[in-house]
């Protein structure tokens, strides 16, 4: 037994010395660095800011015309081109015209049949009042042919209104546009039969100027009520500025001109309108805008573009680029934004860079690669 194991051993020591170098395990290669994150900072900034309140409304045309058939009959023509701007007046359709120009033919016709009944009613009045002078007939018989004579004035009053009526209808086969603006599709196609009681034919919507109407808390109407009279100006006098929907600034400023006289009791707010001009029909009626009043005069305020800010559980905050281009979290309290910028009322200091661009690729404490950009101006287009 002593000579086995002594022949076994060299074999068990060679297999635990090969089991040994299997479970040995050579230390990680250490990763190579890749490059710093590419960022975009902006550094907080004093700017003259506004303050303003902000407020969503709807344009509303100051005009809106449904176009409606006043007779019936078929459509003839149309006369515009869907889309395009019509003038006060402008012939639009035409129907169907032969009909109501037989009514006006046959009522001109009635006319004269009761200008001639007339005419011999009266005839006979003034014949039988010389035979009444005379005793040569009763004053019965005059009588009745005076109750004729009223007949026949009668009959030629009706006559003449059966042709202004006709004369109306007639007209009404020109369908005319009742105000200047722009038209929309038309309803029906050439040939086909409308009546009164057919949807309109197409829809005309003024375009400068134009409202701007929006619900707005009775908060604010009575701030910028006390602001106005502050300045010695009319309270309703307001001067809106509007945001488009791609988030442009309009060019044009408009007024208030109307606050209704209730405050709608379940939201507290009180409908106000506002009248632009809308030269270029940029402003459509129906479309949802953003309104900017601004509440009081410019004043200095440190300043953070809109797109900087971020907000979790813990409250408002910015990441900050140090002086090591290293990430920091930099919370802060900010005041109401105005027109793509933040205005910061403490937590930020002037010069400050702060991540607009790239802040989904950096973490806090990693080392960046900035490129800094110009300050957002007030009011500049998002």
């Amino acid at each position: 037994m002593a000579s086995c194991a002594a022949r076994l051993s060299p074999i068990v020591i060679a297999t635990t010395l090969f089991l040994a170098a299997c479970g040995k395990t050579e230390p990680p290669a250490t990763a190579a660095a890749g490059p710093a994150p590419a960022v975009t900072v902006v550094r907080v900034a004093k700017q003259d800011v506004s303050p303003q309140s902000t407020f969503t409304g709807r344009i509303e045309a100051i005009d809106k015309v449904e176009l409606r058939a006043r007779v019936e009959g078929f459509l003839e023509r149309r006369l515009f081109e869907e889309g395009t701007d019509v003038k006060d007046g402008q012939l639009l359709f035409v129907i169907e015209k032969p009909p109501y120009e037989a009514a006006v033919a046959d009522a001109e016709g009635a006319i004269e049949r009761a200008e001639g009944a007339l005419k011999l009613a009266n005839t006979e009045v003034d014949r039988f009042a010389e035979l009444v002078s005379k005793k040569a007939v009763s004053q019965n018989d005059l009588d009745q042919r005076v109750a004729k004579q009223t007949e026949a004035r009668g009959a030629l009053m009706q006559a003449k209104a059966a042709l202004q009526k006709a004369e109306l209808d007639l007209s009404y086969t020109d369908v005319k546009s009742p105000i200047s603006g722009r038209v929309g599709q038309a309803t029906y196609s050439v040939g086909s039969y409308v009546s009164p009681s057919s949807e309109p034919l197409a829809t005309i919507v003024s375009q400068n100027p134009t409202y701007v109407v929006a619900p707005v808390s009775n908060r604010l109407v009575l701030e910028m009520r006390r602001q106005q009279i502050e300045k010695g100006a009319d309270p309703r006098a307001v001067k809106i500025m509007l945001r488009l929907a791609d988030g442009s600034t309009y060019a044009h400023a408009g007024r208030i001109d109307f606050v209704d006289a209730q405050v709608d009791r379940s939201t507290d707010t009180v409908i106000i309108r506002a009248e632009l001009p809308n030269p270029d029909g940029v402003l459509l009626d129906g479309a949802l805008v953003t309104a900017v009043v601004e509440d009081a005069a410019p004043k200095q305020a440190l300043v953070v573009p809109q797109q900087a800010v971020q907000a979790d559980q813990g409250g408002t905050y910015a990441l900050a680029v140090d002086a090591e281009n290293k990430v920091q979290v930099r919370r802060f309290k900010p005041g109401r934004a105005v027109g793509g910028v933040v205005p910061v009322e403490e937590g930020l200091a002037e010069g400050d860079r702060v991540i607009t661009e790239g802040v989904q690729k950096v973490r806090p404490g990693i080392v960046v690669a900035p490129t800094e950009a110009a300050p957002k101006a007030v009011g500049a287009a998002q």
